[in-house]
């Protein structure tokens, strides 16, 4: 007999994953002690949960899963060579939908001209930033940076300068974190003692800063004297000191996050932060199947408000239509980001708008969760 752990460690299935398909009836544990709630696997189910992990790689919805492994030991194995097969021509016919629709849209994106898509190359920007509030907007947001290497433009911080403000940006598709602080600009080059007037004179400039030169760029903020921000053609500085962090922009653009954090009213709870990551962590979780859009195999949590103003943690008996489920991690990460014992989650008209998680004290600063599917 193999213990769950045992059965995670040997099957490319994770614990949670392992105890959401017993709850779906799909592959149950040998034996479940009685008094502890443990769950113990035979032999024979660690090739039965190996095919169970494939199956969900390659986006078998759960019903046909459940045939298959049914069909798996059995004498005729046609049943399972049908449903296979199924699958399969499913994926070829939405693969070649898609190809002729993602081929449609690059006509369209090679006659489109508009030149607002491009972000501008200017000589020269510097700014004066306090160095304690740009380490503050840096933290706040880089939880949030993309790693795809399919999409290399997500893979750093956006520097939005615009007036007098400055907007730090970072999305990864399923989350999103913007902090907002105030600028200023200096005309000589950029250096510690350079002194914050009205902001950046110039039209409005995007930087994309690649996640190593941020960190490079965070580690010096650690004292409160002012640092110098530069751009100048395709290279970015900072100075703090005597220290200097510079390396090369993203040669991308970055999508208009302005039109992505335009959210309808929602409804606003103050929650307290260390009870709610203590819900968390020990609460009721559930487990994605394959197929769900965003990272495979990740542990959600599911979140329902009360009346009296109240956020909780709820198993899958307790959701209903206004539950809100997200990725535990995500929104673990996006607490620790916003540094704060009391924060305030608004929550969308619908249970598909994104969770957005704000500070108290500073509505410029925020971060945006993607929700998970629950109809699964």
């Amino acid at each position: 007999m193999r213990s769950i752990g045992e059965m995670a460690r040997d099957s490319g299935l994770g614990v949670s994953a392992l105890r959401f398909y017993d709850r779906a009836g799909v592959l149950a544990p040998a034996r479940v002690d009685p008094a502890s709630g443990y769950r113990w696997y035979a032999p024979e189910q660690l090739d039965e949960a190996r095919v169970l992990a494939r199956l969900r790689r390659a986006g078998m919805p759960l019903a046909d899963i459940r045939l298959v492994l049914a069909g798996w030991s059995g004498a005729d194995p046609d049943l399972v060579r049908r449903l296979l097969q199924a699958h399969l021509r499913r994926l070829e016919r939405g693969l070649a939908e898609a190809r002729s629709e993602f081929s449609t849209l690059r006509a369209l994106l090679d006659h489109r001209e508009n030149p607002m898509t491009a972000s501008p190359r200017t000589d020269t920007v510097r700014l004066s930033l306090g160095s304690p509030e740009l380490a503050g907007a840096i933290d706040a947001v880089r939880f949030a940076v993309g790693k795809d290497p399919e999409l290399p433009m997500l893979g750093g911080v956006l520097f939005d300068v615009d007036g007098d403000t400055l907007h730090v940006v970072a999305t990864d598709r399923y989350r999103m974190a913007v902090a907002r602080m105030a600028s200023g600009s200096d005309s000589a080059s950029p250096s510690p003692s350079a002194s914050a007037s009205a902001g950046h004179g110039g039209p409005r400039e995007q930087v994309v800063v690649p996640a190593p030169l941020v960190d490079a760029m965070r580690a010096l903020l650690g004292s409160d004297e002012p640092a110098g921000f530069a751009v100048e053609a395709d290279r970015v500085t900072l100075e703090a000191g005597e220290r200097q962090a510079s390396g090369q922009r993203l040669a991308h653009d970055f999508p208009d996050y302005r039109r992505l954090v335009q959210l309808p009213a929602g409804r606003r709870v103050v929650v307290d932060v260390p009870a709610l990551r203590e819900a968390l962590e020990t609460g009721p979780v559930r487990t994605t199947e394959a197929g769900e859009p965003g990272p495979s195999a990740r542990d959600v949590s599911v979140l329902a408000t009360t009346d009296d103003g109240t956020v909780t943690v709820v198993g899958d008996g307790d959701a209903d239509g206004n539950s809100v489920g997200v990725d535990r991690g995500f929104l673990l990460d996006a607490l620790a980001a916003a540094d704060r014992d009391r924060l305030v989650l608004e929550f969308g008209a619908a249970p598909t708008a994104p969770l957005a998680i704000r500070r108290t004290d500073d509505e410029g600063t925020f971060s945006l969760l993607m929700p998970v599917r629950l109809d699964s």
